[in-house]
């Protein structure tokens, strides 16, 4: 069976990633989401940190630009040198433009999109952009309702998605094809005080 000597080269998380995602192929979609203001952004910017060791990162900021408050959240993640010059942070570049960048040869292996919502694409145009960046990790953060992710495309995506977080409470509780399941903690005061 040809599929048996395919070799695939995964991510090879450790700790607490590995504990809660496994470990992820290099390529795919991971759906990030949750209610506002428990810590969906701040969870984002760690796991963007941590992907960092592994290749380039693009984290297109569409929900709330480069300004202040993305400045604060990166500021309280805490990049070292070796982690700002692996990450590009883009202030609300629309697809198209992302997906010319994309297709240079040496873009980002992983790309955040913060969020869903402000992107604005249907499931068919999604799955379109997911075939074009097919060598690519895709990250997508989305609104909720309660449980949920937020509309149709949202709740689309989460069937097509390989790992799916949800992050209230300023925890963060993944599923997924590659093993893990435990939750990770976004902000121990913030977790703590909301369970």
């Amino acid at each position: 069976m040809e599929l048996e000597n395919t070799r695939f080269s995964g991510l090879n998380f450790e700790g607490q990633w590995k504990s809660a995602m496994g470990s992820p192929d290099r390529t795919g979609t991971i759906l990030i989401y949750g209610p506002p203001k428990n810590g969906k952004t701040y969870f984002s910017l760690q796991f963007a940190k941590y992907l960092t060791q592994f290749g380039h990162v693009a984290y297109n900021a569409l929900e709330m630009g480069t300004g202040l408050s993305l400045k604060k959240a990166v500021l309280e993640v805490g990049f070292n040198s070796e982690e700002k010059r692996r990450i590009v942070l883009l202030n609300r570049e629309p697809i198209a433009e992302l997906s010319l960048r994309l297709e240079k040869r040496k873009s980002p292996p992983f790309v955040f999109i913060d969020s869903l919502q402000y992107l604005g694409i249907s499931y068919r145009q999604y799955l379109a952009f997911k075939e074009q960046n097919k060598h690519k990790l895709i990250i997508f953060l989305s609104h909720a309702d309660g449980k949920q992710p937020r509309g149709e495309v949202a709740k689309s995506i989460q069937y097509d998605a390989d790992i799916i977080i949800r992050v209230e409470g300023f925890k963060a509780f993944s599923a997924g094809r590659y093993g893990g399941g435990d939750s990770i903690t976004v902000w121990t005061e913030g977790a703590e005080k909301y369970w």
